[in-house]
């Protein structure tokens, strides 16, 4: 299953992307900005998680799952342009500035900001189209969560 996800994550002429592609891709950028600073700990995974469960209404065995698959997934992507296309291809501009939340709220869970995470959320963001000063806001509303 991963192997076919990749491979619709890769080709040159890709299938039309669906949901279910942009969740994975939010739950593997999730899991890669975690890993970005070289720590993925408890209290992220904690987070993953609960954003997981949150925006998709899943049950703990489903949330569990989807992280699964996007720690594997994750691993075996060569670049994050891949998960922020199926993103921006399957949800609204209108509905990305959420995304961003989701992820603030995975980099600023540990409590510790550093310039990888920070660099990746700016390419991100640059790469789902929205732009620092909304950004900035999204990470403002993760912040207060």
């Amino acid at each position: 299953m991963i192997k076919d996800i990749l491979n619709a994550f890769m080709a040159k002429k890709a299938p039309p992307l669906t949901p279910d592609d942009a969740r994975i891709a939010l739950a593997a950028l999730m899991v890669r900005l975690a890993r970005t600073d070289g720590d993925y700990a408890q209290v992220e995974i904690s987070t993953i998680d609960r954003v997981l469960q949150k925006r998709f209404d899943l049950d703990d065995a489903a949330t569990k799952a989807l992280r699964v698959k996007a720690e594997e997934l994750e691993t075996q992507a060569p670049d994050t342009v891949r998960f922020t296309r199926a993103i921006k291809e399957t949800v609204p501009y209108e509905e990305r500035a959420a995304v961003l939340q989701a992820l603030w709220a995975v980099v600023l869970s540990d409590g510790h900001r550093d310039d990888d995470e920070h660099g990746l959320m700016r390419l991100v963001s640059n790469l789902l189209g929205i732009n620092d000063r909304d950004s900035a806001f999204a990470r403002q509303r993760a912040a207060k969560e």
